[in-house]
């Protein structure tokens, strides 16, 4: 999978990018009950998100979905959120990150991952652990990892619809 991922960055956007991966994972006991102080015990798996990432210099996020074939282009501010639910991901970890008074610009960027979707094994807690993690050490944020956690769960309640725990992330 990062063959392919660097690959396809290569293709549309050129050289120089930092590859970043975070794994999906199963839940042995405790699903849907860490939202209500209940008790969990998550594991990662050998399945995830990679991600080739370069900054552009630019106030633009230029991303391609590589598994959908689709590229979404947006800004940094509330109102460029993309048209693309795919893409609400990834805008919502880059706003998570500037409410929590992280600096960062414009990216360029191609994923893809092997995480069954919709199978309870958080594809999109790996997309969004994957970007809050890479834009935290491209930009040199200074946001512990707890609160990158944090950051992705804040993004499904703000960005994405969904009301979960943290847990996921």
């Amino acid at each position: 999978m990062q063959t392919k991922v660097s690959k396809k960055f290569e293709e549309l956007y050129g050289q120089g990018a930092v590859l970043f991966a975070s794994p999906g994972r199963i839940n042995l006991i405790g699903e849907h009950t860490d939202y209500n102080g209940g008790f969990v015990f998550p594991g990662a798996v050998d399945k995830g998100i990679v991600a080739a990432i370069r900054l552009n210099g630019t106030d633009k996020v230029r991303a391609y979905a590589l598994d959908l074939g689709e590229e979404a282009v947006f800004g940094l501010r509330e109102e460029d959120k993309p048209e693309q639910s795919w893409a609400h991901y990834l805008f919502g970890v880059c706003r998570e990150v500037q409410k929590r008074g992280g600096k960062i610009g414009g990216f360029d960027t191609v994923f893809a991952g092997d995480v069954p979707l919709g199978a309870g094994m958080s594809s999109s807690a790996a997309l969004e652990s994957t970007y809050a993690f890479a834009l935290n050490d491209l930009y040199a944020c200074g946001i512990d990892k707890f609160e990158l956690a944090r950051i992705g769960q804040s993004t499904e309640h703000n960005y994405c619809g969904v009301n979960c725990g943290i847990m996921d992330q």
